[in-house]
């Protein structure tokens, strides 16, 4: 049966009892209330018709396995693979022994201080934190515990540096050396930044996949990863976040190359970049990027997604419509590419600058600040799609 305490004027605690916890001692729930002690006799009457039993005696990381199995059939392959390992790392720590009913945020915080005296980064606390924020959302949806702690924790926010786009000459240094390396991976690359295409949709590419100048890109690909085959990738055909597919329109000598590869390749495997009848493995892509991006001699802090990126950066700042470009690009929301085309103008802004020491005038830096902005953001039909690695004439 619920109490009721009064502790100060107008503000009221409710206490019920909910069990006893794995070492046999009594657990709790309360909730305080403010207003008349009517209002705190109508929560007692809440917490007596249906008391929060339920949670009492679990422990955070048998909350978080109730969580995974009602989440996993909903899944993509890889957030199954990503949040599992997130869970298995939270239900290791010491937090994950404590009871629901007990865990405080002030547990939480010093969970959070463990993991990075630890040498954890923030990233990754971030995501383990979610993982439990998530969880405890759900047994406050089940009544297990009275409100979700973790949304109250404090997280650091993760110090990033700004990341720029490549340039035109990079790609093409990048494309030149691929050649040297193996053509496929010339074609692999050359794909990834006129149509954006991902490392796995890359790997699902078929050669029936073209017809004419229009490539139809599969994003409903997976990459799995067996434990007991030592984490050897695959790709499957399973739902990924978009689970769609686009077809989107390439310049003709990305055709020509598709369609030379294809004499060459089809004999071997229905897929443009394997070498058998299985998708192939991705990490057979990843690893032709870092060996042409050494040979090239770029940045070596550039990654294969940043082909993606300059895919979306040329694109409007060539005048197509950020709405036109989130589809080429699968993107679901059309913010996500507006936020990747902000990011590179502020590198830009900061170039400006840099630029110009000598003049220190706000007002000139102002203005090319402006300058960029409107050139990057310019909306325009004039100018068709698709992207062209061709040197101008």
């Amino acid at each position: 049966m619920a109490t009721i305490r009064e502790k100060r004027r107008g503000v009221w605690e409710v206490r019920v009892f909910t069990g006893r916890d794995a070492d046999g001692k009594p657990t709790q729930v309360s909730r305080t209330v403010q207003g008349t002690k009517r209002d705190a006799m109508r929560v007692a009457a809440q917490f007596d018709s249906a008391p929060s039993t339920s949670g009492a005696g679990r422990t955070v990381a048998e909350m978080l396995e109730a969580w995974v199995e009602l989440n996993d059939p909903s899944w993509a392959e890889s957030t199954r693979r990503d949040q599992r390992s997130r869970v298995r790392k939270v239900a290791a720590d010491r937090i994950g022994a404590l009871g629901v009913a007990r865990i405080s945020v002030a547990d939480v915080e010093r969970w959070h201080l463990r993991l990075r005296k630890a040498g954890i980064g923030e990233a990754a606390i971030r995501g383990r934190h979610m993982v439990l924020r998530a969880a405890l959302e759900q047994g406050v949806r089940w009544g297990w515990v009275q409100n979700n702690v973790a949304g109250h924790a404090r997280l650091r926010t993760a110090k990033r540096s700004p990341r720029s786009a490549m340039t035109a000459d990079d790609v093409r240094a990048v494309l030149a050396v691929a050649a040297q390396v193996d053509p496929a991976a010339e074609l692999a690359l050359r794909i990834a930044a006129v149509t954006g295409a991902r490392r796995a949709e890359l790997a699902a590419l078929k050669w029936c996949d073209l017809d004419g100048d229009r490539l139809t890109i599969d994003s409903s690909i997976a990459v799995r990863r067996d434990p007991e085959s030592f984490g050897t990738p695959e790709s499957i055909d399973a739902p990924t976040k978009t689970a769609n597919d686009r077809t989107v329109t390439i310049d003709q000598t990305t055709v020509q190359t598709i369609v030379e590869q294809r004499r060459v390749r089809e004999a071997v495997s229905p897929y443009m970049f394997s070498i058998d009848e299985r998708p192939p493995n991705p990490d057979r892509i990843g690893w032709w990027w870092k060996r042409v991006r050494e040979l090239a001699g770029i940045d070596e802090h550039w990654r294969l997604h940043d082909l993606r990126h300059w895919a979306t950066t040329t694109a409007i700042s060539s005048g197509h419509d950020v709405r036109t470009v989130a589809g080429r690009l699968g993107h679901a929301n059309a913010a996500m590419t507006a936020s990747i085309c902000l990011a590179v103008h502020r590198a830009l802004a900061r170039c400006v600058a840099r630029q110009r020491p000598a003049q220190s005038d706000s007002h000139t830096l102002h203005h090319d600040a402006l300058l960029a902005r409107e050139t990057l953001s310019k909306i325009g039909t004039e100018m068709p799609l698709p992207l062209s690695l061709d040197p101008p004439i």
